[in-house]
């Protein structure tokens, strides 16, 4: 199982994310987030077929975009990317970091 924790930023909102591999196939997504809208992307995902996820990135709302609205430079949807990437062994582990070296506070 792979397992990664997201700290959206200014949101506040924290999500964790495992990913199991089930078969040669498919894969397990479990996602705990306290966004109710990127909670409704963990309903979508309980069971998928890796290569679907790995081969574009809107197999994350494969029912209705409009049905999980996040914001559109939201982390998570990259984060479950990532940790089925390594879940499969298309990917080492390692941090993705985003940094703010300066801003123009206003």
């Amino acid at each position: 199982m792979t397992k990664v924790v997201v700290d959206a930023g200014i949101c506040g909102f924290t999500t964790t994310i495992e990913v199991i591999r089930l078969s040669s196939r498919g894969v397990g997504i479990r996602v705990n987030s306290e966004c109710e809208m990127v909670s409704k992307i963990g309903v979508q995902l309980r069971e998928v077929d890796w290569r679907d996820v790995l081969g574009q990135r809107e197999t994350l709302w494969s029912t209705n975009p409009r049905q999980c609205p996040t914001h559109v430079a939201c982390p998570v949807p990259m984060a479950i990317l990532k940790a089925t990437e390594v879940e499969v062994g298309a990917a080492l582990p390692r941090d993705v970091v985003i940094r703010f070296e300066s801003t123009n506070q206003r």
